[in-house]
């Protein structure tokens, strides 16, 4: 139901797939059929579990007691049983601009080398594309070979949930595609070729990891999706249109995207001061106030 109604993604099958069978292996294989007192105790079994992983198991079952009620087979829901720790959500991780400005020194570091290494050419085309046009790590690493065109400052991209989106492209990320691109054999389907298929996320996480430590950031503050929160961030704090924002980053829902207006707040009022239709005005009355001192 969830692949051919609900039109669900490959990452979400398969954490719901995995959230139902560690839920039925605790119940012995009775999850179907639980009562209300079996899923209560199942609940509190996930205590010591994140609010995250709490709201994401809850929601897997209630999704799927709702499933069988309304095939059926059951006559009743007891996923109203379940913990519900509240919509909530923790602030991103993100980096400042001085964190990027070194993953990129550090990456040009080694281009530099000799002998070069396409590798870090590859490297260069991953990292623009996270933090220019705020791709997730699975529409990253499955491009198609002729998704990125020099002629083109953006590409369509199929998203989360199968959705298409606009990305847009900067001039450096074109060009550091089309340096890579150079080393791939024409063969290949994939932009990013590995093995007989594409590059893992797995390993797009470890190469980005290993080039954070050579730029002095901690592994624990970077991954791909803290990349694209920098992408989010960053372009918010340039002025950015929410609207535009939620576009880029294909999110469904607006509240997703709000996530990223945690600017600091002297420059809210920085931004009031020289935006707002106002100020010319207050402007215009402080400098009538002063001639009048002056006066």
């Amino acid at each position: 139901m969830l692949a051919a109604e609900a039109g669900a993604a490959p990452n979400t099958l398969a954490a719901y797939g995995a959230d139902l069978r560690l839920a039925s292996q605790t119940l012995d294989g009775a999850l179907a059929g639980a009562d209300r007192a079996a899923i209560e105790r199942l609940g509190e079994g996930w205590r010591d579990l994140s609010r995250a992983t709490v709201a994401r198991k809850s929601a897997a079952l209630r999704r799927f007691f709702a499933f069988l009620l309304d095939e059926g087979f059951r006559a009743d829901d007891p996923g109203g049983a379940l913990p519900r720790p509240g919509s909530g959500r923790g602030l991103p991780k993100t980096l400042s601009g001085r964190d990027v400005e070194a993953i990129f020194a550090a990456i040009q570091a080694r281009i530099d080398r000799v002998p070069p290494d396409p590798r870090d050419l590859r490297l260069l085309a991953l990292i623009e594309l996270l933090y220019g046009s705020g791709l997730r790590a699975t529409e990253l690493v499955s491009l198609p070979r002729g998704a990125v065109q020099p002629d083109k400052p953006y590409l369509i991209l199929r998203g989360k949930g199968g959705k298409e989106r606009l990305v847009p492209l900067s001039d450096r990320a074109r060009a550091a595609v089309a340096a890579w691109r150079a080393h791939v054999d024409p063969a290949r389907p994939w932009l990013f070729p590995s093995g007989k298929g594409h590059l893992s996320r797995i390993r797009l996480y470890q190469m980005v990891r290993a080039i954070a430590a050579e730029a002095g950031i901690p592994p624990d503050r970077i991954s791909p999706h803290v990349l694209r929160h920098a992408f989010a961030t960053h372009l918010l704090e340039g002025g950015a249109d929410l609207r535009a924002l939620q576009a880029m980053l294909g999110h469904a829902d607006i509240a997703t995207t709000e996530i990223y207006t945690h600017v600091d707040s002297a420059r809210l009022v920085q931004l009031v001061n020289e935006r707002h239709p106002l100020a010319d005005a207050a402007a215009s009355l402080r400098r009538v106030d002063a001639k009048r001192g002056g006066a």
